[in-house]
C-alpha cells in the first residue's frame, strides 16, 4: 500500500518543520522536510535487493540549519529559488529598470541568495491518489525577497509512484514581472551515501552542446560543442574517465560544474536528459525534464566537512547533482531561453528521476 506519514522534523525561527516519508509496496521509501523542501533521504533496492540510502544530508534539522552548513551552502536536496544557478553581479534589469540581488558568491547571486527557497519553512499537504503518494509545498515569496521584484506564489508537488519514480512539478505565479528558475539540488551517490567516490559512475546527457564559463563560473553566452572535448557525454562515460584532465573548463570548475543544451529538437513536453548507472550497485538513475539545460556537479567542493547519515564524511566527489533547470545568468543573456515571468502567466516545469536497477 502507498502511503505518505508525516511527523515532526524541529523548528526554524520559531516555525514548525515537519518531515514526511512518502512510502511505495515496492520498498521505495522518500524523505522530504517543509525546510528547504529538501529530500533528506531516498531508500531503494541495488541489484540484489539490498537497500542504501541514495542522496546525501542529515539524520536532522540542525544538520541542515547549523551555522558551518548555512555558511558553506552546499544545499543538499534542497529545492532552489528563485533562480537556480548563478546570476552576474548580482543585477539584471527588466523593462529598463535594475534590480540588485543579494550577493552570495564572489560578486554574483548564487542559487536564489541569502535565504533562498532552501532555507524557507514551505506548507506541506500530504495526499494519496490510487497508487501514487503526493507531497505539495507551497511558499509565498515577498516583494522584493533577496531584491527578486514580484510576490511570488510558488508551488512544488512531490510524487513518488511505484517503480521508484520521483516526480517534481514545480509552478508559480507573480503579481509583478520577475524572473524564475527553480530546480532541484540532490546530490546522488548510487552506491549509497557515504560510500566513497562517485568516479566510477557512467554518466550519459543527451546534448551536444554546452555553456562554457568565464573566471566566476559564468556562461560567456557561447553554446559549445562537446565534440572532441571531456564534455561529451552522448555516450555513457564514468565521471573519473576525464574529470582531471587538462581542460580550461575543468580547470575554472575544479571538475565539472556546467550548464548542458539538453537536445530536444521540436518536442515541448518531458524528454529524456540524462542517465547515471553505477556498476557496483546496479543502480540506474534516469532523468526526464522539461527544462533546457541540465548542470552537472561533481561534488568537487565536497571536503569531509559534513557527515552524513551513516556517520562517514563527504569526501570531494562522492555524488554528484544532476541540477534540471535554465542556464546560468539568463536574465542577463538574450540569446538564452527567456526565464521571464509576467502577471497573469504561471510558470510551470517537471522533472522525473527514475530509478531501476540493472
Amino acid at each position: 500500500m502507498t502511503t505518505i506519514t508525516g511527523a515532526p522534523f524541529g523548528t526554524v525561527a520559531g516555525r514548525a518543520v515537519d518531515l514526511y516519508t512518502l512510502a511505495g509496496d515496492d520498498g521505495a521509501t522518500v524523505k522530504i522536510s517543509t525546510y528547504g523542501g529538501i529530500v533528506t533521504s531516498w531508500i531503494a533496492p541495488d541489484r540484489t535487493s539490498r537497500q542504501a540510502d541514495i542522496v546525501l544530508g542529515f539524520n536532522d534539522l540542525a544538520g541542515y540549519t547549523s551555522e558551518k552548513y548555512l555558511k558553506s551552502g552546499p544545499y543538499f536536496g534542497a529545492i532552489i529559488g528563485r533562480y537556480a544557478n548563478r546570476i552576474a553581479a548580482a543585477r539584471f534589469n527588466l523593462d529598463g529598470v535594475e534590480h540588485k540581488l543579494a550577493v552570495n558568491s564572489g560578486a554574483n547571486s548564487l542559487h536564489g541568495g541569502r535565504r533562498g527557497f532552501d532555507k524557507q519553512v514551505w506548507q506541506g499537504r500530504p495526499s494519496v491518489a490510487g497508487v501514487d503518494a503526493a507531497l505539495e509545498l507551497t511558499y509565498v515569496s515577498a516583494d522584493g525577497e533577496e531584491g527578486f521584484p514580484g510576490q511570488l506564489s510558488a508551488r512544488v508537488v512531490y510524487t513518488l509512484s511505484p517503480g521508484n519514480v520521483l516526480r517534481l512539478e514545480y509552478s508559480a505565479t507573480t503579481d509583478k514581472t520577475t524572473v524564475v528558475n527553480f530546480t532541484n539540488h540532490s546530490y546522488f551517490n548510487l552506491a549509497g551515501e557515504g560510500s566513497g567516490d562517485v568516479l566510477g559512475t557512467e554518466v550519459q546527457i543527451a546534448a551536444g552542446r554546452f555553456t562554457p564559463v568565464d573566471a566566476n563560473l559564468i556562461p560567456t553566452g557561447e553554446l559549445r560543442d562537446v565534440t572532441g572535448t571531456p564534455f561529451d557525454f552522448r555516450t555513457a562515460t564514468a565521471i573519473g574517465a576525464r574529470v582531471n584532465k587538462a581542460d580550461e573548463q575543468l580547470e575554472l570548475g575544479d571538475g565539472y560544474d556546467h550548464n548542458w543544451v539538453v537536445d530536444r529538437g521540436s518536442e515541448k513536453g518531458l524528454v529524456p536528459a540524462a542517465t547515471a548507472y553505477e556498476p557496483r550497485s546496479g543502480r540506474l538513475l534516469e532523468v526526464l525534464t522539461t527544462e533546457p539545460g541540465i548542470q552537472l556537479y561533481t561534488g568537487n567542493h565536497l571536503d569531509g566537512t559534513f557527515v552524513g547519515k551513516a556517520g562517514k564524511p563527504y569526501t570531494r566527489r562522492s555524488a554528484f547533482c544532476l541540477e534540471t533547470e535554465h542556464y546560468p545568468d539568463s536574465p542577463n543573456k538574450p540569446g538564452f531561453p527567456s526565464v521571464t515571468l509576467e502577471p497573469g502567466e504561471t510558470y510551470s516545469t517537471t522533472t522525473v528521476f527514475r530509478l531501476s536497477v540493472r
